[in-house]
């Protein structure tokens, strides 16, 4: 006979309330078996949050070391053999030429400083700033050190490439105040056993001496550069090398979109005839590193979250097995398939919802414990802790993750209840 679905006179928010409360008292009849099914999910999203903050926290600090202190252009004169050889220029004859040596060119920027005030009326430039190179020794008595002094304009130094963050002892504005002041690298000052105050004695290539205070001392991690390099201002520089102050080897470029550094350095070869490096080409290899690490902690962190989906899986399919007299009772008061099939997906989804919201706050709470823990080593002195990265969209991916995961968890068995023949439950009953 015709028999009335209860729900066809009720309204629609009884009947989720009604599907909601069902699903609840499942869940709190298998206490034991929901909560490992939340823990699975608790791990999975705490562990994905703790491992893509530290790991990018320190993708972000082995970036900084390289990129904060790169420009993304750098513009200079660069020796190289003239495409056309004067012997090509002889005739049809055959010519066999060994060992061409490039044509000898100055290490000048001719005309830097139209240049330097062009490229700062740009939109897409945040700064300019210029350098003068030279090689020279460092003398402390008998003891002779190959090195590269940097004369640099100090305040744009600091405020384009964070350079007051690599002094280590002293202070960077002691190359405003004295000329002859000098910034040593870490590993210079340890070779020649020096320190802040002391004085220096650097000789050029024509073996004239200056002699220089120790105004500070600078590491930046890097032990090919703190082990060579040190810093003066731009004028000591010029006078150290004998030429004038029209005289600049390098000019630094820093952009307000790194993206944009490849295509603007195409176009400042081209105008100016000079050789202009963008930082994507400088530091090809360290980006590679920095993808394939960011790569290998969403697969670990993915596996975590899948493995928490299987588990919620199981658990489903076994409620579905000891609830089969359940199902086939709610079916044969007027439940519908699709509401046997809203049930187990709403549990589902409420685990992974309780999970995601518990893995958060563990995840949260450890990243804060890391973010404390003392990390002290001599490569990166002005670092304190370990880093920590807490991007918003970490903790977003993750519940997002585990809400997906436990809805396709719960949607395969949801679909096999939504199937049940209640006839054939109670008559085997």
């Amino acid at each position: 006979g015709y028999r009335r679905p209860p729900f066809k006179t009720s309204s629609m928010i009884q009947r989720i309330s009604l599907i909601i409360s069902i699903s609840r008292t499942h869940l709190l009849s298998k206490t034991k078996q929901t909560v490992v099914a939340a823990l699975g999910v608790t791990f999975g999203v705490s562990m994905f949050i703790i491992m893509m903050s530290f790991m990018t926290g320190l993708n972000d600090l082995l970036d900084g070391l390289i990129l904060n202190r790169t420009p993304h252009i750098q513009i200079f004169n660069k020796s190289e053999p003239s495409a056309i050889q004067p012997i090509d220029r002889w005739g049809n004859s055959y010519n066999l030429v060994y060992s061409v040596r490039p044509k000898p060119i100055l290490e000048r920027i001719h005309d830097a400083l139209p240049i330097m005030q062009q490229l700062k009326e740009m939109d897409k430039v945040k700064g300019v700033t210029p350098q003068v190179t030279c090689k020279i020794f460092y003398k402390a008595g008998s003891t002779n050190l190959n090195g590269l002094l940097n004369g640099v304009v100090v305040d744009e130094e600091i405020r384009l490439f964070n350079f007051k963050d690599y002094i280590v002892d002293g202070e960077v504005q002691s190359l405003v105040r004295n000329k002859n002041s000098i910034l040593l690298g870490a590993g210079i000052a340890k070779n020649l056993s020096l320190k802040v105050g002391d004085k220096i004695q650097v000789m050029n290539t024509d073996g004239t001496l200056f002699n220089l205070t120790i105004g500070g001392i600078f590491q930046s991690g890097l032990a090919e550069v703190d082990d060579v390099q040190s810093y003066v201002n731009i004028q000591m520089a010029q006078q150290i090398l004998g030429v004038g102050s029209s005289y600049i080897s390098r000019i630094h470029v820093k952009l307000n979109d790194l993206e944009e550094a490849a295509g603007l350095s195409k176009t400042i070869e081209n105008i100016y005839a000079v050789r202009a490096l963008d930082i994507k080409t400088a530091n090809a290899q360290f980006e590679t590193g920095t993808s394939i690490r960011n790569i290998i902690s969403y697969a670990v962190s993915i596996s975590l979250m899948i493995v928490a989906g299987f588990g919620i899986y199981n658990i489903l399919n076994m409620f579905i097995y000891e609830k089969m007299n359940d199902i086939a009772i709610l079916k044969a008061t007027g439940f519908t398939g699709i509401d046997v099939m809203y049930i187990f997906i709403f549990q589902a989804v409420l685990i992974g919802l309780i999970g995601g919201v518990l893995g958060i706050l563990i995840g949260y709470g450890v990243s804060v414990i890391i973010d404390n823990l003392p990390f002290v080593t001599e490569a990166l002195p002005t670092i304190k802790t370990f880093p920590v990265n807490y991007k918003l969209s970490f903790y977003i991916s993750a519940v997002s993750f585990s809400l997906g995961a436990t809805f396709l968890a719960g949607y395969l068995p949801a679909r096999k209840a939504k199937k049940i023949d209640p006839v054939e439950i109670i008559r085997g009953r």
